[in-house]
């Protein structure tokens, strides 16, 4: 099969069949836009609520799933979703800050995560909760989360230390907190949609980027990048956003049937999220494009403290109320 697929043969098994479904025409139809590839965690659990919501709705409710940025990109899928355009998106939690909430920011501090685990007791918390909450400011429902693992540096030279960053254009997200972290570093960031990063790769637009391995490996980041530094520095997670005129018209019950559809979704792309990195990276180690480099201890603690000032940089913007928060809860406290 085509190595790009991989992913989806890997979860086939997971996935209810189509011909459960009903095939009358939907009363209700979820139009669901994301900006990555249907291989990855979010493609997959994406496509996973879309089976279960027909399914429990015998029809009645379809889901319309727009992966790759079909409909919108990093840029304008926002922005589409407060204006009715589409009903549900799943955008890296890094995109809050741009629409006023810079508080969902802090999961972009750098070294701030020791694993999935630690994530999860903010997100499925109360911390995660007040912050999903404060979607509504901005017209939103915020509907829960779920991982794509940490992140990795990759570029055309290996990434082990912070002079190995000096005077590349790194490839981020629009989020302060991670063009801080590179600059930290000693890159230079720039900022561009995710479905535009490979292309800028590739023609030398940007130097380097940082990726979960699911997506450098779904993306063909390994064509184009000849070295890739397994630094996990970074965490990358997402928030599943509903229109907020859309989920108050919804009956309760539908409500009820389409987050529960959700959850189980989230907990299925979470347990994607936890295996599939896994499986990129030995996808990756096989095809034999790309060099692969483990960091030592020490080369990781270098780059914590390179970056460190960044978390007093950015305290001002995300608010020391939530970054004391977020410590009190990753320590045990309620959050």
């Amino acid at each position: 099969m085509p190595r790009r697929r991989w992913l989806v043969a890997c979860a086939g098994a997971a996935l209810l069949p189509a011909s459960l479904m009903a095939a009358n025409r939907p009363e209700i139809t979820l139009r669901f836009s994301h900006v990555v590839a249907e291989e990855t965690p979010k493609g997959l659990a994406a496509n996973r609520f879309k089976v279960l919501v027909e399914q429990r709705s015998g029809g009645r409710i379809g889901v319309q799933v727009f992966p790759n940025a079909q409909l919108y990109g990093d840029a304008d899928e926002m922005q589409a979703l407060q204006l009715g355009a589409v009903d549900l998106v799943a955008p890296s939690l890094s995109k809050f800050g741009r629409i006023g909430l810079p508080e969902f920011e802090l999961f972009d501090l750098p070294f701030l995560f020791d694993d999935l685990s630690a994530v999860r007791r903010i997100t499925l918390g109360p911390l995660g909760q007040r912050l999903l909450q404060g979607l509504q400011l901005q017209r939103l429902v915020g509907l829960g989360y779920f991982d794509n693992g940490f992140k990795q540096m990759s570029a055309n030279r290996p990434l082990l230390k912070p002079k190995d960053f000096v005077g590349l254009r790194m490839r981020v997200q629009a989020s302060q907190v991670i063009a801080a972290q590179m600059r930290a570093l000693g890159a230079r960031p720039v900022t561009l949609a995710f479905s535009e990063t490979r292309r800028a790769l590739a023609t030398g637009v940007v130097d380097g980027t940082e990726n979960p391995v699911s997506n450098f490996w779904t993306q063909g980041m390994d064509e184009v990048q000849t070295d890739l530094s397994l630094t996990n520095h970074g965490y990358l997670g997402y928030a599943v956003v509903a229109n907020q005129r859309l989920w108050q018209y919804l009956a309760s019950a539908d409500r009820e049937l389409i987050n529960q559809a959700l959850q189980e979704a989230l907990a299925f792309g979470n347990q994607m999220a936890d295996t599939q990195n896994d499986r990129a990276l030995a996808a990756l180690r096989q095809a034999g494009t790309t060099r692969v480099h483990t960091l030592t201890p020490a080369q990781r603690e270098r780059l914590r403290q390179a970056v460190q000032p960044v978390h007093q940089e950015l305290e001002q913007r995300i608010g020391s109320n939530w970054i004391q928060s977020l410590h009190e809860a990753l320590a045990g406290g309620s959050g």
